[in-house]
């Protein structure tokens, strides 16, 4: 049944996008959990409703409006968090609610049918287009060659922010770069797995790999593994029981998750103490 569904376009399509989008939050979620800011994708993610309303209500395309308004809102959140008297996790606060407050208000005053609003709230990934793999691969793409050329100074801050400033690491622009980068690849995720799971896959892949290893050389592969896993799982099931795609890749992501976690807790108690 899955060698003749392959042969399917769109099935395809749905394969290509889901692998880079996959590979890339696997790779972002090694610093979101690393930095503990799974807040943050989140916060990120659903601000994402209101530039996709701006779009559709003032005729332009959602995906590019959500990218511009996604990494305003991110930079927003590091300039506010790091520059005024507000913790970070409240400026996210702030702007989660005050986003999508603002996108509902939008799609509100619109008054129009927006027949593909539900794709971006929870993802269609078997109705993405040539036209969506072309952005999808761009976004993805540029991000990966991003995190490879500043790889080591966001490892660095992501450990000791003191000591990266003290090296001489533009602490400051790489956290507003990997914030933006943030922005970018849910963007990028919201048509294949909507709007409201897409965080799950910025904080899941790694720490399903932490639950099993600790440095970060395999929790960057696991997590990679882990995102692929739960991508071509997730599609088996949404094809073989008709369910929604990124629904099922996220629960796929979760019972990973748990697995590991199962036996990362069985190996802890078999290990010696001070092993």
């Amino acid at each position: 049944m899955l060698d003749g569904v392959l042969g399917f376009p769109f099935f395809q399509r749905a394969v290509l996008g889901g692998v880079l989008v996959a590979i890339t939050l696997s790779l972002l979620s090694f610093f979101v959990v690393l930095r503990r800011i799974a807040f943050m994708g989140a916060g990120i993610s659903h601000s994402a409703l209101a530039g996709v309303a701006l779009g559709m209500v003032l005729g332009v395309n959602p995906t590019l409006s959500a990218t511009l308004f996604c990494a305003l809102m991110a930079l927003l959140i590091g300039y506010i968090s790091q520059r005024g008297r507000v913790r970070e996790d409240v400026a996210i606060g702030i702007t989660f609610s005050g986003t999508m407050a603002l996108g509902i208000t939008l799609i509100a005053l619109s008054g129009r049918y927006m027949p593909n609003l539900f794709s971006y709230l929870f993802g269609s990934i078997l109705s993405i287009t040539t036209g969506d793999i072309l952005l999808i691969a761009i976004y993805c793409i540029a991000t990966v060659i991003l995190i490879s050329l500043f790889f080591k100074h966001l490892l660095l801050i992501s450990f000791d922010e003191n000591i990266a400033r003290v090296s001489g690491v533009p602490v400051d622009s790489l956290n507003y770069l990997l914030l933006v980068l943030i922005a970018v690849v849910t963007v990028a995720s919201i048509k294949l797995v909507g709007i409201i799971l897409v965080s799950a896959l910025l904080v899941l892949p790694a720490a399903t790999a932490r639950q099993l290893v600790r440095t970060y050389r395999p929790v960057l592969a696991l997590a990679v593994l882990a995102g692929l896993i739960s991508l071509f799982t997730g599609l088996v099931i949404s094809y073989t029981f008709d369910l929604p795609s990124g629904a099922a890749i996220v629960l796929c992501a979760c019972g990973l998750f748990f697995i590991c976690f199962a036996l990362g807790k069985g190996r802890r108690r078999k290990s010696p103490k001070g092993g």
